[in-house]
C-alpha cells in the first residue's frame, strides 16, 4: 500500500465538475468529453500544475484507458514527471448502495487500476502504479470503506482455475491493494467522521490516509452556514484523532468558485486557505479553471501548492449550543428550499450541460433531495438560484434570529468568514426579479405547478432573510458594481424570457449571467 508522507500529498486536485460558463479555448465542443476529458488532465497537469486529477466515474461515463492515452499522447511530459510518483490519478467509483444500476461499473474500474499498472510499468521500463487510490461517494461507515478495500484485494487475487494459476495466463495483477478514500457529505457522517476513520485505519493497519470532505451537497441538503460548520468540525474531529491515535490524516475539501460551494476564487484565496486550515488538498474545479484567465487560475493552483496546509484545523467542540444552531438553521432552510423546490427543478432545465453525464434520475443515478422534495445537483441547484436573483446564500438566514448569545458565539467561532462570504454573494441580489416574481404570481405557478399562497410564502420567508441579513450583519443588498449590475440586468432578462416561455432567449440570458459572475453555480 503506498503511504503518504507529509510533502508528497497533492496539494490541488483537478476534478471534472461541470460548473464552468464558459468552454475551454482548448476544447472543440461546449460539452468537455471522451477524448477531450483526456486532453484536459494533461492541461491541468502541465498548465495549471496541478498535483492530482480525479478521473470521476461516479454518474457519468469515464475512459477506462485514460493512462494509455495519457503516456502515448504526451510521452515527453510523463517521462519527467511520473505518473504516480509525481503527478496523481486517482478514481471516484460510484457507491453500489447509491446507484444500484452502475454497481458492476465498480469492478470495471477497479481492474483498470491493474491495467494501467501494466501499462505504466511497460512504458517506464519499472514497476510503477499510474493509479492507487480510489474515491467512494457518500461514504457513511467504515464497514463500507474496508468492505471497497477488501474487495479490490480479492478482485486481484491470484485464483487457480484447472490447476492453471491465472497469473500465469494473464500475469500478476498490482498493485495488490489500493487506498480507499471516504467522501463523506451528510450531516450525520460529518459529525461523526472519527468513528469512520478510526476503525478503517485500525482494519487496514495504515497509519496515513487521506478523507474527503464535501462541501457542495451540504449546502445544498442544509444551507450554507451548516455546511461550513460541519466541514469545520469534521476537520477538528480529525485532528483530534490524529493525537490520540498517532495517525496522519491528510483531509482533502471539495469546493467551487462561488460562496454556496466553497468560495475558492483568486479574489477570495486567503480567506479561504483562513477558512479552511489543516487541508491539505483542494479540487480545482472547472469554473476556477476556465471561467478566469489562465494567469488568474495559476497563480491560485500555484499559491495553494505552496502553502497548504496553511496551518492546523481550528478546535471546535461539539456541545449541545453548536448542534442547536446547527439545527435551527437547517430546519429554516429546509422550510424555504421544500416551497421554492418546483421553481428551482423549472429553471434548472435550462441550465446547459458541461460534462456527459447520465441523467441523476429514475434508472441512472440518483437526484438530490431536501424534505423528500426531489432537487437537481449542487451545480444546477445553484445556477438556478443565481439566475433567478436569489442567490442560496441567504436561504434560511431569519434562523439568525433565533439564536441565542452561546449559538450565535459559536457560529461565529466555526464560521470565520460569514460576513465577507454574504458580501461577496449580496452583489447578485435582485429585488427587480423578487418583485417581478411577486408581480408575476398569477402565470408563474402554472407554469411551475404550485400554488399562490405558497409562492407568497416564499417570498415573505426569503425577503425575513434577506432582512436580517441586511440589519443584522451589516451587509448591504443588491448589485453595487457595473459588473453587478450588468448581471441584474442580464437576470432579470433571463426571467422575462422564462416568464414569457421564450426558451432560447431564457438560455442565452442565464448564460449571460453566468460568465459574468465567472461560473454557473
Amino acid at each position: 500500500m503506498m503511504l503518504w508522507s507529509h510533502d508528497r500529498v497533492p496539494r490541488t486536485m483537478s476534478t471534472q465538475h461541470p460548473d464552468n460558463a464558459r468552454a475551454p479555448y482548448w476544447c472543440r465542443r461546449e460539452v468537455i468529453q471522451g477524448e477531450d476529458e483526456v486532453y484536459e488532465a494533461f492541461f491541468a497537469f502541465s498548465e495549471l500544475k496541478c498535483n492530482e486529477v480525479m478521473w470521476d466515474s461516479e454518474g457519468k461515463d469515464v475512459d477506462t484507458h485514460v493512462v494509455r492515452k495519457l503516456l502515448s499522447s504526451q510521452p515527453d511530459f510523463f517521462r519527467e514527471h511520473v505518473l504516480g510518483q509525481d503527478l496523481f490519478l486517482t478514481y471516484r467509483v460510484p457507491n453500489p448502495k447509491i446507484e444500484a444500476a452502475e454497481r458492476k461499473t465498480v469492478a470495471e474500474t477497479l481492474l483498470n487500476v491493474a491495467v494501467g499498472y501494466d501499462v505504466a510499468s511497460t512504458f517506464y521500463g519499472k514497476e510503477v502504479a499510474p493509479i492507487f487510490e480510489v474515491i467512494l461517494p457518500f461514504t457513511t461507515s467504515w464497514e463500507e470503506v474496508v468492505g471497497l478495500h477488501q474487495y479490490y484485494k480479492a478482485l486481484v487475487s491470484h485464483v487457480e482455475i484447472a490447476k492453471t494459476k491465472l497469473a500465469e495466463w494473464m500475469g500478476w495483477f498490482n498493485p495488490r491493494e489500493v487506498n480507499v478514500i471516504p467522501l463523506i457529505e451528510d450531516k450525520e457522517s460529518l459529525l461523526s467522521v472519527d468513528s469512520i476513520v478510526a476503525p478503517y485505519v485500525k482494519k487496514i493497519g495504515s497509519r496515513r490516509i487521506r478523507v474527503f470532505i464535501a462541501r457542495s451537497d451540504p449546502a445544498l441538503n442544509y444551507g450554507l452556514a451548516c455546511a461550513v460548520v460541519l466541514a469545520k468540525i469534521a476537520l477538528s474531529k480529525m485532528k483530534k484523532l490524529e493525537v490520540e491515535e498517532g495517525i496522519e490524516i491528510y483531509p482533502i475539501i471539495g469546493v467551487g468558485s462561488l460562496p454556496f460551494r466553497g468560495h475558492l476564487s483568486p479574489r477570495n484565496l486567503q480567506g479561504f486557505m483562513n477558512e479552511y486550515r489543516g487541508v491539505y488538498t483542494v479540487t480545482v474545479q472547472s469554473a476556477l479553471k476556465y471561467d478566469y484567465a489562465l494567469e488568474e487560475t495559476q497563480r491560485t493552483v500555484d499559491e495553494l501548492n505552496r502553502k497548504l496546509p496553511n496551518g492546523e484545523a481550528v478546535e471546535l467542540e461539539v456541545e449541545e449550543n453548536l448542534l442547536q444552531t446547527l439545527e435551527k438553521l437547517k430546519s429554516a432552510y429546509e422550510e424555504e428550499v421544500e416551497r421554492l423546490a418546483p421553481l428551482i427543478n423549472a429553471v434548472a432545465l435550462y441550465v446547459p450541460p458541461r460534462r456527459a453525464r447520465r441523467l441523476h434520475i429514475g434508472l441512472f443515478g440518483y437526484s438530490r433531495g431536501v424534505r423528500g422534495v426531489r432537487l437537481p445537483r449542487a451545480i444546477p441547484f445553484t445556477c438556478a438560484l443565481y439566475s433567478l436573483g436569489i442567490p442560496p446564500e441567504f436561504i434560511g438566514l431569519r434562523a439568525l434570529t433565533d439564536l441565542n448569545e452561546a449559538e450565535w458565539r459559536t457560529l461565529r467561532q466555526g464560521y470565520l468568514n460569514m460576513i465577507n462570504d454574504l458580501r461577496e454573494a449580496a452583489g447578485y441580489v435582485s429585488y427587480r426579479n423578487l418583485d417581478l416574481l411577486q408581480e408575476e404570481a398569477g402565470r408563474l405557478v402554472k407554469k411551475v405547478s404550485m400554488s399562490e399562497e405558497n409562492l407568497k410564502k416564499i417570498f415573505e420567508l426569503f425577503l425575513d432573510s434577506l432582512k436580517v441579513v441586511e440589519e443584522n450583519l451589516n451587509v448591504k443588498l443588491g448589485p453595487k458594481t457595473y459588473s453587478e449590475k450588468r448581471h441584474e440586468n442580464t437576470v432579470n432578462n433571463f426571467l422575462l424570457a422564462f416568464l414569457e416561455g421564450d426558451s432560447e432567449a431564457a438560455k442565452r440570458y442565464l448564460l449571460e449571467a453566468a460568465i459574468i459572475r465567472r461560473s454557473l453555480g
